[in-house]
């Protein structure tokens, strides 16, 4: 399973990548790089077994002092 996951973000890589270097999209090259690091990093523990944590709760930690303060 882990070996379908890791060619699917391989896919994607070679599908996206090669545009944005050749229309030298650097900005979104590394946009890009950053979110499909973090999807890896995400996807490839569920795929594990190993449980991870929902960064929407992260998330909602973050913002809702903020939101409490715009009252």
């Amino acid at each position: 399973m882990i070996f379908l996951l890791i060619v699917s973000f391989i896919g994607i890589i070679l599908l996206e990548v090669p545009g944005l270097v050749k229309k030298k999209m650097w900005r979104e090259l590394v946009a890009f790089s950053v979110y499909l690091a973090i999807g890896m990093a995400l996807s490839i523990p569920q795929v594990l077994g190993i449980k991870v944590p929902n960064p929407s709760k992260a998330i909602e930690a973050l913002f809702k002092p903020l939101a409490e303060l715009m009252k």
